[in-house]
């Protein structure tokens, strides 16, 4: 057994205090100074004999089992005492745990809140087998089963009108609130045998106006739209108690979005900073250790520590479901174990709460007072540091305070609060105040600022209109102007944040979130000044900054790829709609995390370009299985027969930037032949071209998520104007007879990504036996030449930093590989660089070089403009590619073209 601390810390041995004595001690000091112990030990000797011989659970169960008796009012307060009086020997005898003493007061008030609630159905004649369409959720201490030793319990009542029993012709509304009361009263009503619980309804939404029990239709509505901060950090603590548990499991389960969002959201800072000082106002004589102090709400105190564990909760768990434990202590381990906190911060907070909440029962455990102050009177203190076991209240006081400041410290440093009332600067606010200000902060146009402000100030920007996001953006209004609207950008920059906040469909959590975060409204700026797509992505969903803040780990693999959107997206239960708009979001926040990677320097391009690949390959192994089988519902399947998807160009070679679109071919295995067997067959072409149309469709529709990828299907036999699917052996066949050179040179970079394993490697082995023998080298040089130039007339360069289309850039360089290969019959690896390695190695650093400056465009300038970039764009492209400057790198790029130019005349035996 371990022996008692005053503060909760257990400890062993205590002196050499044996289990005996330390039973004998904890009864006389309850008698000593607790008359609500003394009154229950006198009145209870069968258990206090049970508890002299050191069993604690049998005495539990059997106070617990008082429930039975057959006047419920009667069993609820005789169990209660009953309770009462084992679970606080248990704990003042160290024979409990603080998490062994409140579960076993949260069991107890389950079972109670269950038997009242029964007893209430009984009262107006409904058999048992009948008592339904309710449900009792516990939230606060009784949620999270930490309940204290004289503490009420925080419900909410839910019922379903179309399942409630009831009289005829009797409102569900009313026959649901008489039973709630019914079921307080029961509770909380004191008689000769006192009191069994403490109830308190007022979490319910609007209390003064809404009855007991609410509607759960009307309840799903207000969580999922109306509700406040206050009840989301509440609903982390919430369980179905009593009553249909069932029913409030999947209340919970629907409104977890509410509670658990996936976006970092740090307004959840602001808004219980915002709690934290109000409670600290309201409570200011409170707030000081010492006589008077509250231990619960003071500053310092336990509810500091769950405020700390339930604002990371708050902001993290969305993301990251093993940081949603209701527990306190749970949560504070949790949050350790995942980085969130320290190790430290854990180890104190943890102490600190135990430590709190023990001294906080010992207040209670005197005279069953749901108090938490401090008693002013010296001989109350005494009493309880005597119940404590202290050998004063002084050296309890003292042990206590060094807890207390350090959750105080702890606390401020979250949420800083003790700047949060120091005014901040903002931008002036007549338009001559503007401009004097833009002038001294060196602004490049002050009129466009004056006019942004103005916009700004309007109550139009959707952003804006939250005095929550005015505050908030009033306070980074100025940093974020100097950052963009400085330098000869300076403008454009300024119209780029106007436009920028116009778009941003809401701003209280964004806003909040850059304020925590200085390091991303830097980040922004750069954002804004650098890159419109990267920009416009953010303003479509702020929610990507959180892949900044906490950033996924890179790809190593397609299947870490594919494990991970299958988990992100739910996709063995989400239905096809929820799967395509989960496969957009999770893209898009991988694509920016990634674009925003390389224009911070921290990635390497030709690993960015394989995620982005990877990410793409895993879209599609997702959504062509959801598809198929969505399809299948209606057509059956074609025993032995699927869907191949061919990735080739740039896709096929893991090479995708930020704007590449998909080059896919679909294939089929199997013959003709072949006939669905669902309720709607359909021959096998048929079939499984209406089912690439629906794959093709799922890739490239755009949801409320926005797009996903474009597809380009023309590399598939017979181009435009052939099937959208063919034949595994078609396919084949047009390749071996029909085939243009060009088509074979699009075929060494042709690799399948979905399709069954079986089905893949039939498609692999059929590719690698087209392009296994050695081809004409005069007929391979001839193709390759005529298309070259055709591709040339139709899609000029245009201009120098065009390294795609140029002269001596990529498209030549993937044309000397490919050519290459066929010439001697070597199978080459898709990617290019590892192609280039078998035949051409010394054009390796060209394709480096090519693909950093076309990624660094793609990221940096839309499409058109990308080949003819400003001089701020050049400059920014040139520390994209890590050069020292734009002559650096013109001077490289004439290097690498050389290199080509080369390797073509080597090849080709002609000038380029």
């Amino acid at each position: 057994m371990t022996m008692p601390d005053p503060l909760g810390n257990s400890r062993t041995g205590c002196g050499g205090m044996d289990a005996v004595t330390a039973i004998a001690e904890a009864l006389a000091r309850a008698e000593r100074h607790s008359p609500f112990l003394r009154m229950l030990i006198r009145n209870e000797d069968a258990l206090v004999g049970q508890v002299r011989d050191g069993d604690f659970s049998g005495a539990l169960a059997k106070a617990a089992a008082r429930l039975v008796h057959e006047d419920a009012a009667v069993a609820l307060r005789r169990a209660r005492g009953g309770v009462a009086l084992v679970v606080a020997l248990a704990d003042l005898a160290g024979a409990w745990s603080l998490e062994e003493v409140t579960a076993a007061l949260s069991e107890f008030a389950d079972a109670a809140i269950d038997r009242a609630l029964d007893a209430a159905f009984a009262a107006v004649g409904v058999p048992s087998e009948d008592r339904r369409g309710i449900t009792i959720l516990g939230l606060g201490k009784l949620g999270s089963r930490e309940l204290n030793y004289s503490s009420d319990v925080d419900l909410i009542v839910l019922h379903d009108p179309a399942q409630l029993p009831r009289m005829r012709a009797e409102d569900p509304d009313e026959a649901a609130a008489r039973l709630v009361r019914r079921m307080g009263a029961l509770l909380s009503e004191r008689t000769a045998e006192g009191y069994a619980l403490r109830v308190d309804l007022r979490l319910r939404p609007d209390p003064d106006a809404t009855p007991p029990s609410l509607r759960l239709a009307a309840a799903e509505a207000y969580y999922q739209s109306q509700a406040l901060a206050f009840e989301r950090s509440a609903f982390i603590r919430a369980r179905a108690v009593a009553g249909d548990r069932a029913m409030g499991s999947a209340f919970l389960t629907t409104i977890a979005p509410f509670v658990w969002r996936r976006s970092l959201d740090y307004s959840a800072l602001a808004e219980i900073r915002d709690i934290t000082l109000r409670i600290r106002d309201h409570f200011h004589e409170r707030q000081n250790f010492g006589p008077g102090y509250d231990v619960k709400r003071g500053r310092g105190g336990i509810r500091e520590v769950e405020f700390f564990a339930q604002v990371h909760q708050m902001i993290f768990g969305g993301r990251d479901p093993a940081l949603r434990a209701p527990a306190t202590l749970d949560a504070l381990a949790a949050l350790a174990e995942a980085g969130r906190i320290t190790r430290d911060a854990q180890t104190r907070l943890a102490g600190a709460y135990r430590a709190l909440r023990t001294l906080e029962h010992r207040l209670q455990m005197v005279d069953d007072q749901q108090t938490h102050r401090i008693p002013r009177l010296a001989a109350d203190r005494a009493q309880v540091a005597g119940l404590a076991g202290a050998h004063s209240w002084n050296a309890l006081a003292r042990a206590t305070e060094r807890h207390v400041k350090t959750v105080a410290k702890l606390y401020d440093e979250l949420l800083n609060t003790d700047k949060v009332r120091q005014p901040r600067a903002r931008l002036p606010d007549r338009p001559d105040d503007i401009r004097q200000w833009a002038r001294e902060a060196r602004i490049a146009d002050p009129e466009v600022l004056v006019q942004a402000a103005g916009h700004w100030r309007s109550g139009r920007p959707r952003s804006l209109r939250a005095p929550e996001s005015r505050a908030a953006f009033e306070t980074l209004a100025p940093s974020l102007v100097r950052a963009v609207g400085t330098g000869r950008a300076g403008r454009a920059g300024l119209v780029r944040l106007d436009q920028f906040i116009g778009a941003l469909p809401s701003g209280v959590q964004f806003w909040r979130l850059l304020l925590a975060h200085p390091p991303l409204a830097a980040l922004l700026a750069r954002l804004l000044t650098a890159t419109p797509l990267l920009a416009n992505a953010l303003a479509a969903r702020p929610e990507l900054f959180d892949v900044v803040i906490d950033p996924p780990p890179p790809l190593a693999r397609i299947e870490m790829a594919i494990e991970e959107l299958e988990a992100y997206a739910d996709a063995g239960r989400a239905d096809l709609e929820t799967l395509l708009d989960r496969t957009r979001r999770w893209t898009a926040e991988r694509r920016f995390r990634i674009g925003v990677d390389i224009l911070e320097g921290r990635r390497e391009v030709l690993e960015a370009a394989a995620e982005l690949s990877d990410m793409a390959e895993a879209a599609i192994v997702v959504l062509t299985k959801a598809v198929a089988a969505a399809f299948a519902a209606q057509h059956g399947r074609i025993p032995g027969q699927d869907l191949v998807v061919l990735a080739l160009g740039r896709f096929g070679g893991r090479a995708l930037t930020h704007q590449s679109d998909l080059d896919l071919v679909l294939l089929f295995s199997g013959s003709h032949e072949g006939r669905s067997d669902g309720p709607v067959p359909l021959g096998a072409s048929t079939y499984f071209n209406r089912l690439g149309q629906r794959l093709i469709g799922a890739l490239t529709a755009p949801t409320a998520s926005g797009p996903l990828y474009e597809v380009d299907t023309r590399l598939r036999p017979s181009g435009a104007q052939g099937l959208l699917a063919v034949s595994v052996d078609s396919f084949v066949r047009y390749q071996s007879q029909d085939a243009e050179i060009w088509e074979t040179l699009a075929l060494t970079r042709a690799r399948p990504v979905a399709g069954p394993p079986q089905a893949q490697a039939s498609v692999k082995q059929a590719i690698a036996s087209l392009l296994g023998s050695p081809r004409p080298a005069e007929a391979v040089c001839r193709g390759a030449i005529e298309m070259r130039r055709l591709m040339e007339t139709h899609k000029p360069a245009q201009g120098p930093f065009d390294v795609k289309l140029m002269k001596g850039g990529l498209v030549d360089l993937e044309f000397v590989i490919a050519a290459r290969a066929l010439i001697a019959g070597t199978r080459i690896p898709t990617e290019l660089e590892a192609a280039a390695a078998r035949v051409a190695p010394e054009l390796i650093p060209a394709h480096r070089l090519f693909m950093s400056v076309l990624m660094g465009l793609r990221l940096i300038l839309p499409a058109k403009a990308a080949a003819a970039p400003d001089r701020a764009a050049a400059s920014l492209l040139a520390r994209t590619c890590g050069k020292s400057g734009i002559q650096a790198l013109r001077h490289d790029l004439g290097v690498a073209k050389a290199a080509v130019l080369a390797a073509w005349e080597e090849t080709f035996g002609q000038r380029r």
